[in-house]
């Protein structure tokens, strides 16, 4: 039945020629230089629609994309998931020395800090190791390919930026670095978190007379200097005096970085390593799963609700990479948290169809989840690219009337409270809290905002003049959608809503019989 509704509001979009721009907003296209045709527009209150524009026509849409991930997560994976990583051994523990191989499985534990690691190894300490006689196994296996962000071309000018990361199954602390940076008038002073084994941070940063406010027009991505064990952190580029600044940055090898993290919390909490780290094939991955091994400590992330209000919110790009990968390798587990899918198993979701058991890249498989949990909530997936579920992407795409299925289908879900909870909210919070201050909807719309070179979008619900909830999706893709210009088209149709009230009913005459 449900789906059979959405078909008839969608072949209602499909025609509605009625439905075009509101004038107040193709007045300002037309004042930006942003053709008609180049905005993706659809409004819906309840099964009325109150504006449809390109609504078919598929776009790039940004951040917004990560409510396709959030929401299939939370309906699939369900509110008690949690990503899970665990320490285990093959070997045996004697008089205070693990004889054997020390294990680190990666299970999307979004949650896995520096702190995380440091809890896992007093556990260690606490069983009564000092010693490890043997190495440091790093298994990312989960996801295949296990190191998508190996080789992988820059998406834009800022690798290094938290923004860009792509994450893997066993992301310790998300590889970063947090660089302090205090200027005054003649010397810089630069530390470093968290501390890493034989990692030394050196300036040849030049002071300058800048704003410090733009200070990043002198920043340039840190180089690494290896002398033996010593690997030397070198900061080059300009930095403005006065000023104090902090930067967190992804540089360093994924490996050298958790072995010389592992090395100094070992270290601190009085432990002794001689081995090394390496990362587990495929292969002994298998291995490893299938000899008996010992679990030594294990950490889980937050439940999934409180991963999507993150990643919505802040719309965290790592995060929703991690929520879009574990839908096609985790399923919840009660206990554990979660645990994998075996490597051919059918894809069962909630009044869809199987997929079928064949391998495939774990990219793949969560693309399959996403399109068949869409088909089975009514909602047609021609025309959909799925590249990392995030939105930061050149090629994602999804038309306006797809994305507002995705909202009415998301207003029947079991899980709907959690999902609108994980909204920015105008003018409060998230990447709203500075955007319609001075609007109705301020404190009232939950909008979830995406925006790259050439891109603008919005999806969420605004309620109406009287309080009516409605659908609300913009995309603009555009070459002028820069410089506030699609924001302004987007805020534009997200403060008319929120001042558009439907007319009221006709009282009935009373009847002269």
């Amino acid at each position: 039945m449900r789906r059979l509704l959405l078909a008839s509001l969608f072949a209602a979009i499909g025609t509605a020629a009625h439905a075009a721009l509101p004038e107040p907003i193709a007045r300002l296209a037309a004042e930006k230089g942003i053709p008609e045709s180049a905005i993706g527009a659809v409004v819906l209150r309840g099964d009325q629609v109150l504006v449809s524009n390109e609504a078919t026509r598929t776009f790039n849409p940004a951040s917004t994309m990560k409510l396709f991930t959030t929401m299939v997560g939370l309906d699939v994976l369900g509110p008690q998931f949690r990503g899970r990583t665990e320490l285990r051994t093959t070997g045996e523990v004697a008089g205070g020395v693990l004889h054997g191989d020390l294990v680190l499985r990666g299970g999307a534990d979004g949650d896995f800090t520096a702190d995380a690691f440091t809890h896992m190894l007093e556990k260690l300490r606490t069983r009564g190791i000092r010693r490890i006689e043997g190495n440091l196994v790093l298994d990312r296996q989960l996801w295949q390919p296990a190191r998508a962000d190996a080789g992988a071309p820059p998406f834009d000018e800022s690798p290094e930026a938290y923004y860009n990361l792509i994450p893997d199954a066993l992301l310790l602390n998300m590889n970063l670095q947090t660089l302090d940076i205090t200027s005054d008038a003649k010397s810089i002073k630069v530390s470093v978190l968290p501390e890493l084994d034989n990692v030394r941070v050196r300036s040849e940063l030049m002071l300058v007379d800048r704003d410090c406010a733009k200070w990043e027009d002198g920043w340039k991505i840190p180089e690494y200097v290896r002398n033996g064990s010593q690997l030397s952190m070198v900061l080059k580029g300009t930095f403005p005096r006065n000023c104090s600044k902090a930067n967190v940055i992804n540089v360093m090898d994924r490996t050298d970085y958790a072995e010389r993290l592992f090395r100094a919390i070992w270290e601190r909490l009085g432990g002794q390593f001689s081995g090394q780290a390496f990362e587990a094939s495929a292969e002994q991955a298998r291995a490893l799963n299938s000899a008996a091994s010992t679990l030594l400590a294990e950490h889980v992330s937050r439940s999934l609700p409180e991963m999507v209000r993150d990643t919505n919110k802040l719309s965290d790009n790592g995060l929703a990479r991690t929520i879009f990968l574990s839908l096609g390798s985790l399923q919840a587990d009660p206990v554990l948290g979660s645990r994998p899918l075996p490597d051919t198993a059918p894809m069962e979701i909630p009044g869809g169809a199987e997929a079928a058991p064949v391998p495939m890249s774990t990219n793949a498989r969560s693309e399959m989840v996403i399109r068949n949990w869409l088909r089975a909530h009514g909602v047609d997936d021609a025309g959909m690219v799925f590249e990392n579920g995030s939105g930061l992407s050149r090629i994602e795409r999804a038309s306006p009337e797809q994305m507002a299925g995705l909202l009415k289908a998301a207003q029947k879900s079991l899980w709907a409270p959690e999902f609108l909870t994980s909204l920015p909210i105008a003018a409060i919070d998230g990447t709203m809290r500075r955007r319609l201050k001075e609007s109705p909807a301020a404190m009232h719309a939950r909008v979830k905002t995406g925006s790259i070179k050439n891109v603008v979008a919005v999806a969420g619900y605004v309620p109406d003049a009287n309080g009516q909830q409605c659908v609300v999706v913009v995309m603009v893709n555009h070459e002028r959608a820069g410089n506030g210009n699609g924001r302004a088209l987007a805020d534009g149709m997200i403060d008319w809503v929120s001042r558009n009230s439907a007319p009221e009913a006709v009282p009935a005459m009373p009847s002269t019989h």
